[in-house]
């Protein structure tokens, strides 16, 4: 493997373990321990992303082996059944090497779903975002593409590629896409950023400005930030990022609000995260948010099962689901789903 692909992430390279399901992190609030529960599907599921149609889920997750976008239904959030691969085939223009492949997220744009995620681009080396459509949540989604939908390659020194993408919705029904530049690659070695750019009324295509929100400038970030998600509550736009190195019970979660979809945004997660490891879940991160048909909002994450916290020595990141609350603009973990 190539300097800059071992100083990143091995994504979807574990050889084992379950799919699990847990709610609860640990908030910097006072929470219950965690309960994990098995679940139908097997393996590492990392990055999840949940979908809902009707009365029915669908989690998608980075790839595993052969497989480049994970896939899982429910009706219960609790009982999971493994679906074909979402995305079977992938773009002329991306690596067809496993573990290259990341963090899927989908818009539905009327009848269409839009998915977004992270491929190799072959031309340039970098990890850059793709779009795939499809009439299902679950796929198969294509993707006919003859190059990346957002990657930010323009002056290796500045950019080093972009990955993590993660669809947002204002009230007015407006759609940005939420993405990390990958300063943070070996063949930049900067501070990486969270950007969000308006997305045309399709979901295929951006428009306007990129604009920066934020940047790995804490101690507990460093060596980066990435994952972004935003939740509109309120009035509030909450930011959420995951920080520090993802193999690690360092990496965590951090919270931002923002006057609106293009900030200015204020971390309110200065000198600690706002959820980082507990006692059995080590490194949360990956979080997106959803509804069930109740207006109930929960968080899909990822973690490593104590005390394991890489690949090499048999650990996975597994899927862990919990209901959010904000009382008082606080987001905060509710009761762990059993």
């Amino acid at each position: 493997m190539p300097l800059a692909d071992a100083l990143r992430r091995p994504r979807a390279l574990a050889p084992f373990l379950a799919l699990v399901l847990l709610a609860a992190l640990s908030p910097s609030a006072a929470a219950a321990e965690p309960v994990v529960t098995p679940a139908g599907v097997d393996g590492d599921f990392a990055d999840p992303f949940v979908v809902r149609e009707g009365d029915t889920f669908y989690a998608l997750a980075t790839g595993s082996g052969a497989t480049h976008l994970q896939v899982a239904r429910s009706r219960d959030l609790t009982t999971w059944t493994e679906l074909p691969d979402a995305l079977p085939t992938l773009p002329a223009w991306a690596s067809t090497q496993p573990g290259f492949t990341w963090a899927p997220s989908v818009l539905r744009r009327g009848k269409t779903y839009v998915l977004y995620y992270t491929a190799r681009d072959t031309a340039s080396g970098f990890q850059c975002i793709s779009r795939a459509v499809s009439s299902r949540p679950e796929g198969p989604y294509v993707d006919d593409s003859t190059r990346p939908f957002v990657c930010q390659v323009a002056g290796a020194s500045s950019f080093c590629g972009s990955i993590d993408p993660s669809p947002f919705v204002d009230a007015n029904g407006r759609a940005y896409l939420l993405w990390k530049s990958d300063e943070n690659a070996a063949q930049c070695r900067a501070a990486s950023r969270v950007w969000i750019q308006p997305l045309t009324e399709d979901g295929l295509d951006v428009w306007g400005a990129a604009t920066p929100l934020l940047t790995a400038d804490r101690e507990w970030e460093a060596p980066l930030v990435e994952g972004p998600s935003m939740v509109l509550r309120d009035g509030v736009y909450h930011l959420f990022y995951s920080a520090n190195w993802y193999e690690s019970a360092r990496y965590a979660v951090g919270h931002a609000t923002c006057t609106r979809p293009a900030g200015p945004c204020t971390k309110l997660t200065v000198d600690a995260p706002h959820w980082k490891s507990s006692a059995t879940v080590l490194g949360p991160g990956g979080q997106e948010f959803f509804d069930d048909k109740n207006g109930r909002t929960w968080v899909a994450y990822h973690g490593w099962t104590a005390p394991l916290t890489s690949y090499p020595s048999g650990g996975a990141r597994s899927l862990r689901i919990a209901p959010v609350t904000f009382p008082r603009g606080v987001p905060t973990l509710g009761t762990p789903l059993r």
